[in-house]
């Protein structure tokens, strides 16, 4: 007899193991469907984001950051280091220790909130009685299991160019990119998105001449108009090379490495010979071979599962969460849904508030936003008002030699609510937290700018930049 679960999950990533915990607090009997294999061939829970993504890219970019201050910016210190020397190996090895840390934390939180694993591929079979069945394709064989409930969390997969093999050793997306054994002399990147620049941003600091195409004409066009000019400033002045408005024509790749036959915006051909290349043009939803049509449901044109603003998809007690239904590919606005579809499952008010869900960029300085940006509340016509204040006039930013980047606020210019924050600093990925609850909270500028802040800290930069709305920043 098949086992039944009150709740199946398919799929172990952020928004689907999310979504397994909190089912599992909630009382819920609860499986969990994964197949990811790490590369030495053990099963894992966390995928993309923990095994290839998020967390991984996290400890490289921190590796590569220490190398480059001890390179160029310790000796401001009076810290004089010689014969400093990279070994790509441990700067690997650790990477993979963080990510096993990681990843076996998954399994323990399963086990403590009676979440059974189901090591395997999930693929819809068809309807049961009151509920669905859902075959478990594994190592060991295929089991067929069914539920009451479904949360399809499959997650995402890098999109390629066509034509363009990825092996993921000369030609690679996020994986390949996080895992080079050294340092590639020329590295070519497609895409200056969030992926390209963080990855590029790596491989550059460690020695690499890092050369970005990318096909929109408009530099990070997602960010407020004035952090993403700040973006450019910096990162060109640390050596990344970007071409916008290119066309991109034949990749051909041979013993020596890739050349990328392009047109630039001008209409000119260009041709870049590089080592390595990352492909980094973003990424599909993992819809393929689920057995949608099992059980009558369809895919959008984008290869997305429609959903209501609950997540609920046409069918009465699937769900699916993540980067498999619209809004941004975000691990936590993932999480976010898995947690809000746990709970409607289990009788409660699950909600999910998009309009504070936070973006970060991980590159140096760091990019963070939360809310609107100014050029969509023009195009909108909302009436707003502006302040801005500089880490250059905080003491604190000044100590850790981090003086470059800005907290920028957009309030309504009736009520004062914050509409959007924008933050581009060493550390704006722990900045743009304040901002998200203070909207979450519905608060005005006012509120948070006469909000005690301790000094010193990098935090007074909100405050001063809250009190800018209306003109009365203290220390600038």
């Amino acid at each position: 007899m098949a086992k039944s679960f009150d709740v199946v999950v398919i799929g172990g990533g952020p928004a689907g193991y999310v979504a397994a915990i909190r089912a599992g607090q909630l009382g819920l009997s609860v499986a969990c469907i994964e197949k990811w294999k790490n590369p030495q061939g053990k099963m894992a829970l966390g995928g993309t984001c923990l095994n290839v993504g998020c967390i991984p890219s996290k400890a490289l970019l921190e590796s590569s950051e220490n190398y480059e201050k001890l390179e160029h910016k310790f000796a401001d210190h009076g810290i004089t280091v010689k014969g400093a020397a990279i070994d790509v190996a441990k700067m690997q090895s650790r990477k993979d220790m963080v990510v096993g840390k990681m990843t076996g934390g998954i399994e323990f939180l399963f086990r403590k909130n009676k979440v059974t694993w189901l090591k395997g591929h999930g693929k819809f079979t068809g309807k049961a009685d009151g509920g669905y069945q859902i075959e478990v394709a594994g190592d060991e064989g295929i089991e067929v299991v069914t539920a009451k409930n479904v949360v399809i969390a499959t997650g995402s997969k890098a999109r390629h160019l066509p034509n363009v093999p990825v092996d993921n050793i000369t030609v690679c997306d996020n994986e390949g990119a996080l895992a080079m054994p050294a340092v590639p002399k020329k590295l070519g990147v497609i895409g200056a998105g969030v992926i390209g620049l963080e990855l590029g941003s790596v491989w550059r600091r460690l020695g690499a001449e890092v050369t970005i195409l990318e096909a929109l004409p408009a530099f990070l066009a997602a960010c407020d108009e004035s952090v993403a000019k700040e973006a450019w400033k910096q990162f060109t002045k640390q050596g990344l090379k970007i071409s916008l408005g290119v066309k991109i024509g034949e990749v051909k790749q041979d013993k020596k490495g890739v050349t990328i036959d392009y047109t630039d915006a001008e209409g000119k051909a260009q041709k870049l010979e590089c080592d390595k290349l990352i492909v980094s043009i973003g990424r599909v939803p993992n819809t393929d071979n689920l057995g949608l049509d099992a059980i009558g449901l369809k895919t959008n044109e984008r290869g997305m599962i429609d959903v209501d603003g609950h997540c609920r998809t046409l069918l009465n007690g699937v769900y699916a969460v993540g980067d498999v239904v619209r809004g941004p590919m975000l691990a936590h606005k993932g999480e976010e849904e898995g947690v809000m579809a746990a709970e409607l499952i289990a009788g409660q008010k699950g909600h999910v508030n998009y309009d504070t869900i936070p973006w970060v960029i991980y590159t140096n300085p760091e990019i963070a936003w939360v809310g609107k940006t100014e050029q969509q509340l023009k195009a909108e016509s909302v009436a707003y008002k502006t302040g801005s204040f500089p880490f250059a006039a905080n003491g604190r930013a000044w100590g850790q030699g981090e003086p470059d980047g800005f907290v920028k606020v957009l309030a309504d210019a009736k009520t004062d609510r914050i509409l959007g924050v924008h933050v581009i600093h060493a550390h704006a990925s722990e900045q743009i937290a304040e901002a998200v609850l203070a909207m979450e909270f519905v608060a005005a500028s006012e509120d948070v700018g006469r909000t005690s802040h301790a000094h010193p800290s990098l935090s007074e930069v909100m405050k001063e930049a809250m009190l800018a709305v209306e003109k009365r920043a203290i220390h600038n």
